[in-house]
């Protein structure tokens, strides 16, 4: 619980960090993400003894062109978020991700074939009603939040089936972007780009975004194997509601009465959720014990 609660804290709190660098294009601070992560998890590969398990993805020309797929899905869900934060779109940022398990259970029903339970169907529902509540407010539909739970979703749909660790599959994502990022640094970035001219603090804000990637994820993934995935879920909240927070109160995004309306219907939502998502998790526990009490 620990981790979760580490792992989803630094996601919540990671608009402080690319607010210190505003000044940096969003495509530069994305490439600077990039090259960062790729050289820290290679040597915590190398460190934890797990760079062995790279093979396995090089010898699969299958797992290759699905986390190829994936790192693209990742990489703009990246691009956009660095965007919407330096450009005062924290509160839609928000919302995105608040709305991200409601399209996870959406995309299970269409794709998966997953049954929707009643609880999950009024879920998606009253999300679709927010969306539409935007949409009429203010005659434009809340493409940030859209794109940051879609891309994030069909990332995390594509992982799903892909039969890899975490770990190397970060690492290969990684791989995957790092000869563009290291194109476009020496072709195309900014004055800002260039650590030879570049202040001492400013070069530690881009050499940190390694770490600002990495380290959340490092902690979900020790979470993930230690308590359950249902349990691991109610924690997804926190990072949604720090940035809610730090949009509204440090940094003074505007909630006008239509925004938090369609918040309020996504929170409800999001209630009936974690219900339906508890109480599933109440009657699987008790089959297993009733099959344990048998045998």
């Amino acid at each position: 619980m620990f981790y979760a609660i580490a792992a989803y804290t630094m996601w919540g709190i990671a608009p402080l960090y690319f607010k210190q660098i505003t000044e940096v294009p969003p495509t530069d601070i994305l490439m600077h993400r990039v090259i960062w992560s790729a050289l820290l998890l290679c040597v915590l590969l190398v460190a934890l003894k797990q760079i062995g398990k790279m093979k396995a993805i090089f010898a699969s020309k299958k797992l290759m062109l699905s986390l190829a797929a994936a790192s693209v899905l990742l990489g703009a869900n990246w691009l956009l978020f660095i965007w919407a934060i330096n450009s005062n779109y924290m509160l839609e940022a928000s919302l995105g991700y608040y709305i991200n398990p409601i399209i996870n259970v959406f995309l299970g029903r269409l794709i998966l074939q997953e049954r929707l339970r009643p609880l999950q169907k009024f879920a998606v529902l009253l999300a679709i009603a927010g969306v539409v509540n935007i949409i009429v407010a203010h005659g434009t539909l809340p493409w940030i939040a859209l794109t940051l739970a879609c891309t994030f979703s069909v990332y995390g749909l594509i992982r799903k089936q892909i039969p890899v660790e975490p770990m190397p599959g970060l690492f290969m994502e990684t791989l995957v972007l790092l000869p563009f990022a290291i194109l476009y640094w020496a072709m195309f970035a900014g004055e800002q780009s260039n650590m030879l001219t570049n202040d001492w603090e400013l070069n530690g804000w881009l050499l940190a975004a390694g770490v600002v990637t990495t380290m959340p994820l490092l902690a979900f993934n020790a979470a993930a194997k230690r308590i359950l995935f249902t349990t691991l879920g109610l924690f997804q909240y926190i990072g949604p509601t720090l940035m809610f927070i730090l949009a509204v109160w440090l940094y003074q995004e505007p909630l006008e009465p239509a925004r938090l309306t369609t918040f309020a219907l996504v929170w409800v939502g999001l209630l009936l959720f974690s219900i339906d998502a508890w109480r599933g998790f109440r009657k699987q526990r008790k089959v297993v014990a009733s099959v344990v009490t048998e045998e």
